[in-house]
């Protein structure tokens, strides 16, 4: 969504949300995400989300009762949020790596650990989720959010690669955006903002059924790991919106959507404008009533003995 928008293109390794700006000048307040500088704009939007994200993201974690001390890989860790929330499982022994293609995010994720009591229980490294740079059986499980799994190209290599770096009896976790209803009361207009190139990236026209990411059992049952699970955590929020979460919810539209115009019909694209530009009187996030909810998928299995 996300992680982030959740159409992802910016490495071949880390498939991280895309940002098209809107055409609307910036404004103050709420509107203040557009502000951002461009080199950092992503990773902004990004953490702006986490206070939607964190608690569903929150929940997965608890549901893989990771053991405390042991050592584990989040490969794809982008600015490093999931990364401290994982060494909150491991704590008060244990450690967390986090990989990442991206040196700025690593950047970000690196200051933000220096700024928590779990400094010690994370270290960064550059690298591609598709060829780890680590020995087999370096950890006790892997997990990865918003990116293995969405990141184009066959998913059974990178699975095989992941699962090749856990030792026998560690769990493999890949966790990823899988819905969202944003704009209550406009069902048909959110219908198509999803089937618009952003909305509906990664699944592009013309993927295989096989290699959506809804279908990760199947990988992961052909990758040879065992007892393949799914669940699913939902976030949800509602009126009357923290300046935070409406901040968090205007990014996450901005990421999710972009600029939808050349794909849009003239109608939709001036309701889209009407119900999700801050300046609009019309402003979705204003409601009275509003309320959303998204979802996450978590697909998990062990490493063969």
């Amino acid at each position: 969504m996300i992680p982030a928008s959740l159409a992802r293109d910016v490495s071949p390794d880390r498939a991280a949300w895309t940002d098209r700006k809107g055409s609307a000048e910036p404004k103050e307040g709420i509107d203040t995400v557009r502000k951002t500088p461009d080199t950092d704009d992503y990773a902004h939007k990004l953490a702006l989300s986490d206070v939607l994200r964190e608690p569903a993201i929150r929940a997965a974690i608890q549901a893989l009762k990771i053991p405390p001390g042991s050592r584990g890989l989040d490969a794809g860790c982008g600015i490093g949020s999931h990364t401290l929330l994982l060494a909150e499982a491991v704590a008060p022994g244990g450690h967390v790596i986090g990989l990442d293609l991206r040196p700025d995010f690593l950047a970000r994720a690196r200051e933000t650990a220096e700024k928590s009591p779990l400094s010690e229980r994370v270290s960064f490294r550059e690298g591609n989720v598709s060829s780890l740079p680590f020995d087999d059986d370096a950890f006790d499980w892997l997990w990865s959010v918003d990116c293995a799994g969405y990141a184009p190209g066959e998913p059974l290599p990178m699975l095989r690669e992941l699962a090749r770096v856990v030792r026998p009896g560690g769990v493999v976790a890949v966790l990823g955006w899988s819905s969202q209803q944003l704009l209550p009361g406009h069902p048909m207009l959110e219908a198509r903002l999803n089937a618009t190139s952003l909305g509906i990236a990664p699944f592009t026209k013309g993927r295989r059924p096989e290699r959506h990411f809804l279908r990760a059992l199947g990988w992961f049952r052909d990758a040879g790991l065992a007892k393949p699970t799914a669940r699913t955590f939902v976030g949800d929020v509602h009126a009357p919106l923290s300046d935070d979460v409406r901040m968090a919810l205007l990014s996450l539209i901005e990421m999710r959507w972009g600029e939808p115009r050349s794909e849009l019909s003239e109608e939709d694209w001036a309701e889209f404008r009407r119900i999700c530009q801050p300046e609009s009187p019309d402003f979705i996030l204003n409601l009275p009533d509003y309320y959303a909810f998204f979802t996450y998928s978590l697909f998990f299995g062990k490493v063969a003995r």
